[in-house]
């Protein structure tokens, strides 16, 4: 019996190939079918490919002949491909074009699955809603701000550290990603004539990151200028915030503390939400220590020198600001236990808000 002919074999197996695969495109119906065969064909793991799995055995003085008819092939196959696939996209443009038009009349249809709020924008919305009812206006600034309104008008002196390459995001033009949204109360107070009341959310970053903390957060800024504005206009504002957020009857006290553009200043602590939701009594919550209270914000009367900076008369005008970081304030009022989790997107986790 005669030994078969490698290159023959080559040769017939492609010849077979060419006679087929237009008759396999044209019989197609959708543009997924028509590819499906194309893979079939010229895919890794196509028809072609087995075919040239059989070249190592052809004469080497065959090889170069045989490989020119499979590149032509291939073009063969590509333009066919091309000019059946625009086929089928035109006859599908002209049934659409020839079939009934819409009813516009019909009901619409409602959507299957709707999206979910993210639980740091649902915060937002509510501060933001419960600050306009007490007369704050919203104000907003830009997020790559000068040194001077981050810091400088701020009174920050030069050696803070929060002025330093490990706290900042610097620019290679000099300016920076700003640290806090009060740089708006700057850019307010440097263009507006008191007196003035604005609240001022946005988005802000810092070189800080750890299971409570994000290189990018958000924060809300409120500051009001009058005269003769006390601490007591301060903590009855806070009072009322908390009351609208966490519920009536959510006590607030003000700790003392330190922050160069208030005096004096003061951290801001609200009993604490989980002790409340699980009846307890008696301060017994792991999440405030065993305290009854968590902190929320920081605020304080702003500085004389803030006012100074700013062009406006510190004998004349006084006033207060506060900040809270959003991520904080959700984090305690859904019982969010990292705040990585806010930045992750898991439908999951968000399909429960």
């Amino acid at each position: 019996m005669a030994e078969t002919n490698p290159t023959d074999t080559i040769e017939t197996a492609l010849a077979n190939l060419r006679d087929s695969f237009l008759p396999r495109f044209r019989a197609a119906d959708t543009e997924q079918a028509l590819r499906d065969e194309n893979a079939k064909i010229l895919g890794k793991k196509g028809e072609l490919t087995a075919i040239l799995k059989q070249l190592g055995r052809a004469p080497a003085e065959s090889r170069k002949a045989i490989g020119e008819k499979v590149n032509a092939f291939k073009q063969e196959v590509e333009a066919g491909f091309g000019s059946c696939l625009k086929n089928l996209q035109r006859l599908e443009r002209e049934a659409e074009l020839s079939a009934p038009p819409f009813d516009l009349t019909l009901p619409g249809r409602a959507p299957v699955l709707a999206g979910h709020k993210h639980p740091v924008a649902m915060v937002r919305e509510d501060v933001v809603a419960i600050f306009r009812q007490l007369g704050f206006a919203v104000f907003d600034g830009p997020e790559i701000e000068h040194e001077e309104n981050n810091f400088t008008r701020l009174g920050f002196p030069p050696d803070h550290p929060a002025t330093d390459m490990q706290d900042s995001f610097w620019t290679t033009s000099g300016k920076l990603l700003r640290t806090h949204t009060s740089n708006i109360q700057i850019r307010a107070m440097t263009t507006i004539e008191p007196p003035m009341a604005f609240i001022a959310p946005g988005t802000v970053y810092r070189r800080d990151d750890d299971a409570t903390h994000s290189p990018q957060f958000h924060q809300i800024e409120a500051f009001l200028v009058d005269r003769n504005v006390t601490l007591a206009h301060l903590k009855g504002v806070l009072a009322e915030f908390a009351e609208r957020l966490y519920g009536p009857g959510t006590p607030v006290r003000l700790r003392p503390s330190y922050f160069p553009f208030v005096e004096p200043g003061a951290e801001v602590d609200i009993g604490c939400v989980f002790c409340k939701q699980a009846n307890q009594t008696r301060a017994g919550c792991n999440i405030c220590k065993h305290t009854g209270w968590i902190e929320i914000l920081g605020c304080g009367l702003i500085h004389p020198v803030v006012f100074e900076n700013c062009g406006i008369d510190p004998e004349q005008w006084s006033g207060f600001a506060l900040g809270m970081g959003l991520e904080r304030i959700a984090m305690l009022r859904y019982g969010i236990p990292n705040i990585k989790l806010l930045f992750e997107n898991d439908p999951r986790m968000l399909a429960q808000f």
